[in-house]
């Protein structure tokens, strides 16, 4: 089953400072039917004003992965981390027992990033922070970028879940085969996606359930992000 979400029902809020679009309840958003698919339960695309962004603020017990799509951000976190995350990069931070961070858009102009949570196998478990650049990785297929299901070159994480990015050329086709008791995520950044037959355009979502072969199709060309999680939830 495919189920296809216009861009246009997702939920919007509007800052001062920034814009965002959660595709699951979030925040000042609740909806009892929409609150993950599966393990994964946040899904946000905020858009950041120059000079502004996220405070300190702690999280817990959470996968938290954040995909630049356009500027810079810095970040600096209570492990001692501290640097700019760039388009092309990919961060990665594991709450555990608890960790507080801060975002900012020093730079003039937005920024534009993905936010993901998903939720750990374990809890309790000792923060952890990664960062990598995929800006330089292959077309046309599907890129592990981060996952717990020991994929080469993806970033480790600590659920039973992988996070895809694509660049998706015209005229060309992904295969995905869905293992059972899993569902898949696509995100569409840009561009326009057929899947299994169902037309997708720029910020549509499918959430794709019990279909075993996927084939993703594009007619212009696509950017997108696709998330394949286990439907059982880990805790």
């Amino acid at each position: 089953m495919i189920r296809k979400i216009p861009a246009n029902k997702r939920y919007k809020a509007e800052h001062d400072w920034l814009t965002t679009y959660h595709l699951f309840s979030f925040a000042m958003y609740f909806d009892r039917g929409n609150m993950n698919f599966g393990a994964l339960r946040v899904f946000n695309d905020d858009y950041i004003d120059g000079e502004n962004g996220f405070g300190a603020h702690s999280h817990d017990n959470m996968e938290i992965i954040t995909i630049v799509h356009e500027g810079t951000l810095t970040h600096q976190d209570s492990m001692g981390n501290t640097g700019t995350i760039s388009k092309g990069e990919v961060q990665y931070m594991s709450a555990g027992t608890g960790v507080t961070h801060a975002e900012v858009n020093q730079g003039k102009e937005k920024v534009h990033l993905y936010q993901i949570w998903i939720m750990p196998d374990k809890q309790n478990q000792p923060p952890q922070y990664s960062q990598k650049d995929f800006s330089e990785a292959p077309k046309n297929i599907l890129v592990p970028v981060a996952s717990g299901q020991n994929m080469d070159g993806a970033i480790p994480i600590r659920t039973d879940s992988t996070i895809y990015l694509s660049k998706l050329e015209q005229g060309n086709t992904i295969r995905h085969t869905l293992k059972h008791d899993r569902g898949l995520f696509i995100y569409i950044k840009e561009g326009n996606l057929v899947i299994n037959g169902t037309e997708f355009e720029k910020e549509d979502q499918a959430r794709i359930i019990d279909e075993t072969d996927i084939l993703i199709k594009t007619s212009e060309g696509a950017e997108f992000i696709a998330i394949d999680v286990p439907m059982k939830l880990p805790i």
